[in-house]
């Protein structure tokens, strides 16, 4: 773990006063495809309990009205040793499952990405804007992958920045990516939503694809209570054999989500958690405080 001095305006995990709330609604999200129905077909009941979450958690996001959705997923576009930001005209993508397919289309908010890359330099972290072909114009487009489009399926159709980490950064750097988004969001002045984009442990069943390993339920164990008591920030310190041996996928966004929304600042509540096949499912309102 890095011991990195805080940026000014993060101490006691205070944002700058002008944008005490920046977030307008938080959420932490599976990525599962067969929560989407249409991808699901002849098979509505295997992630039934986790849609009904995600459809609560999009209408809350649709209240909260934002003008801008930050998503922060696992599974984007990747930069070794850095985080990612896409900084291109639009994203695009497919998925397809079960002999099924869901294709999906968002305008990215560049001046808010853009924002986000400066701030993070400004704190000395390794980040670079991701674009793809040309500078501007329709070619200008990167892939949007599943990690992303599942939760945007049941969100409000807005422009959105997204976000990948890198495993190869320490667990501070991601809650010190998040306190620069923070910064950004709250300089930026627009309403913005934010999704941590996170399936759990992967080694639930020993038909899986990982195997089973009896880390897998003791980690999502232990994410379920920390999600319970607000207390995100306790998922740096997990074992890294232990992570290896469960093999989530959410610990990294979750960070970035904690530092971007601290727990002096939000509110948590846990709506569900699953284990429908070999992976865990968890859906997590993170509503701000004022």
């Amino acid at each position: 773990m890095t011991t990195t001095q805080p940026h000014p305006m993060e101490q006691n995990g205070q944002a700058p006063a002008a944008g005490q709330a920046p977030f307008v609604f938080a959420c932490i999200t599976p990525h599962g495809g067969e929560i989407v129905p249409e991808l699901a077909p002849g098979q509505l009941d295997l992630m039934a309990v986790t849609r009904r979450s995600m459809q609560r958690l999009g209408d809350e996001m649709t209240r909260a009205n934002p003008e801008v959705i930050v998503i922060v997923t696992p599974h984007g576009v990747r930069i070794d040793g850095a985080f990612a930001v896409t900084d291109c005209e639009r994203m695009s993508g497919l998925v397809e499952e079960n002999g099924a397919s869901l294709a999906m289309e968002r305008k990215v908010h560049r001046p808010l990405a853009r924002a986000i890359v400066d701030e993070a330099r400004r704190g000395v972290l390794p980040v670079g804007g991701v674009n793809y072909a040309t500078s501007e114009g329709p070619l200008s487009c990167l892939p949007l992958d599943w990690g992303a489009m599942v939760p945007l399926y049941f969100m409000p159709e807005t422009p959105i920045v997204v976000i990948t980490p890198s495993r190869l950064l320490s667990m501070e750097d991601h809650i010190r990516f998040g306190q620069a988004l923070r910064r950004a969001v709250a300089s930026s002045g627009l309403r913005t939503g934010l999704i941590a984009s996170c399936d759990w442990a992967h080694a639930h069943a020993q038909d899986g694809p990982y195997g089973f390993d009896p880390a897998a339920a003791a980690l999502d164990a232990k994410v379920v209570e920390l999600v319970k008591a607000n207390d995100l920030e306790s998922m740096a310190a997990f074992d890294s054999a232990w992570i290896a041996a469960a093999k989530p996928d959410g610990i990294w966004q979750t960070l970035i989500l904690a530092g971007a929304l601290p727990r002096a600042a939000r509110d948590v509540e846990l709506l569900t958690y699953e284990v429908p096949t070999y992976f865990g499912l968890l859906c997590a309102a993170v509503r701000p405080k004022a």
